[in-house]
């Protein structure tokens, strides 16, 4: 595991902007701790305080192994975030997370944030990273986020059972499905994109 803490790159798209994570999203990220839906479908069951949420947006630029950024649209106010994380410069891999705003799902954001991320994770150094392997999971509660992930070229390598107690449905678990983006499985979904 590598304990760089590097510079996170403003990377740019045609709907989205992504730039670093910082004290400025606090608010937005604070307020999104309400969105139940995101909570569910991202298996959040940890409760933050105020406080918690101030001290990790002024310090995530300073935490090495992650790349953290805010999502933005229209300007610079915070529309969800990304992350790259768990990287491993030994194994050139690493994890990556997806969170939406309520009010901006479904709109195309949250797919080319990731189809950003992921070229600057696979391209080779100095402009990226040279990863060999990028993996997330996904609770199977989330078919969206399952298909939007398979549409972008991951592969399911495997599933976790019954991980995550569904709020919604008392006595109810939901699986983790395990998915993976090698560079090679990166190289022939991008020539699509």
């Amino acid at each position: 595991m590598t304990s760089q803490t590097r510079l996170v790159p403003v990377l740019e798209g045609d709907m989205v902007r992504l730039r670093p994570l910082g004290p400025q999203d606090a608010d937005a990220m604070w307020d999104g701790l309400d969105d139940a839906e995101s909570m569910r479908l991202t298996g959040t069951t940890a409760t933050f305080t105020r406080e918690q949420i101030d001290e990790w947006a002024a310090t995530i630029a300073d935490r090495p192994g992650r790349f953290d950024w805010a999502i933005t649209h229209d300007g610079d106010a915070y529309r969800g975030e990304i992350v790259l994380n768990n990287l491993d410069d030994d194994a050139r891999s690493a994890t990556l997370r997806l969170a939406v705003d309520a009010g901006h799902r479904g709109r195309g954001y949250g797919r080319e944030a990731m189809q950003l991320v992921l070229r600057f994770a696979f391209a080779p150094p100095p402009e990226g990273l040279g990863l060999h392997r990028v993996g997330l999971d996904v609770l199977s509660i989330n078919p969206r986020a399952q298909s939007l992930y398979e549409s972008l070229g991951f592969v399911v390598e495997g599933r976790q059972r019954e991980v995550y107690p569904d709020p919604d449905h008392p006595g109810r678990w939901a699986d983790a499905i395990i998915m993976g983006m090698l560079d090679e499985d990166f190289e022939a979904a991008s020539a699509d994109w």
